[in-house]
């Protein structure tokens, strides 16, 4: 009996030594792949190709997919976040010879300003390399608009919903039920506006002057945009359907805002035309293994943050108060 107690012993302690080494190996592993992250910034891992469309051509058709809302703080499969993530896939595609044209499919309603501002700027670069195609599926509104103006070809189906050509911040007013329970809010600020946008107090003229003005401006760079991108005037954009408004894809076109009606197979022949490979595969990237995503299974890296749970039901997307979005309105709660 004792023998026997005595082996069971010696398996838990074996068993917690070596979950103790296999932790301390993802650790170690985990702090070299930033530090060569660091040191090798220039020089990133190759992503890995996966066939997504069978072909005999030499060269590639690189597809590069966009879906839900466009976010910096958006942990990324392949880089930290979602934004580098379509950054580095552009950026192998335009580097990798045996690519000859980019396929941009957008599944998006929108999202932050400047994260949306960000993957538009890398398109426009990648579109001065080799063509990319953009692909609408269900929605490509606001900030997924705007993504999709940087490309050389634009397609949607006619059921698709895109537009929405606008900007919009919006917060909540709450004083009123904060009185009514016996709350009192006390801000302490260094400025007049530092509280600007505080749902503890009514807004003064000059503030809701000064949001607006911040909205108008993000608006004119988008309506500039889409103006230059699709060879359009500005002030009749601006007059017309440039107000905010969501059109399906036949109307898209009936306002020049896309090139052509179709499905994500017409951006593939659209793309192998533009590439003059018409018998090109169609692949798409996958991120190489790396053990800090395998830490973020295990919880956060940093003792310092607390640990939170999260509860998403998945009918709106998750906005940050005191954010500028494009978005189009039945996104906002």
């Amino acid at each position: 009996m004792s023998n026997k107690r005595s082996g069971c012993l010696w398996i838990i302690l074996g068993g917690a030594l070596l979950l103790s080494l296999f932790f301390n190996l993802v650790l170690v592993g985990s702090r070299a792949t930033r530090t060569t992250a660091h040191l090798g910034a220039d020089q990133p891992e190759p992503l890995q190709e996966k066939t997504v469309v069978e072909g005999s051509g030499s060269k590639k058709i690189a597809l590069i997919p966009l879906r839900g809302l466009i976010s910096s703080g958006i942990s990324g499969r392949i880089g930290e976040t979602m934004v580098d993530d379509i950054k580095e896939q552009l950026r192998q595609a335009v580097n990798d010879d045996d690519i000859s044209a980019i396929v941009i499919a957008i599944d998006s309603p929108g999202g932050e300003v400047t994260a949306s501002d960000i993957i538009y700027n890398a398109v426009a670069r990648a579109r001065e390399q080799k063509p990319v195609v953009i692909s609408m599926g269900s929605m490509a509104t606001s900030g997924g608009y705007y993504i999709a103006c940087g490309g050389s070809w634009l397609i949607a189906n006619e059921t698709t919903f895109t537009g929405s050509i606008g900007v919009i911040i919006q917060t909540f007013r709450y004083n009123e039920l904060l009185g009514r329970i016996g709350v009192e809010p006390l801000t302490f600020k260094s400025g007049a506006m530092k509280d600007l946008l505080s749902g503890t107090r009514e807004m003064t003229e000059a503030e809701k002057a000064y949001v607006q003005h911040l909205i108008m401006e993000s608006y004119g760079k988008f309506v500039g945009i889409v103006a230059r991108e699709r060879k359009l005037d500005e002030a009749a954009l601006r007059a017309g359907v440039a107000d905010g408004r969501v059109l399906t894809g036949k109307d898209a076109l009936d306002e020049k805002l896309i090139n052509a009606i179709g499905e994500v197979e017409d951006a593939y022949a659209k793309a192998r035309e533009l590439g003059n490979t018409p018998d090109a595969p169609v692949v798409a990237y996958e991120g190489t293994f790396r053990i800090s995503r395998l830490l973020r299974l295990f919880g956060s890296e940093s003792k310092a943050e607390a640990p939170k749970v999260e509860i998403n039901l998945g009918l709106l997307p998750s906005l940050e108060p005191g954010r500028a979005y494009l978005l189009p309105s039945i996104c906002i709660p």
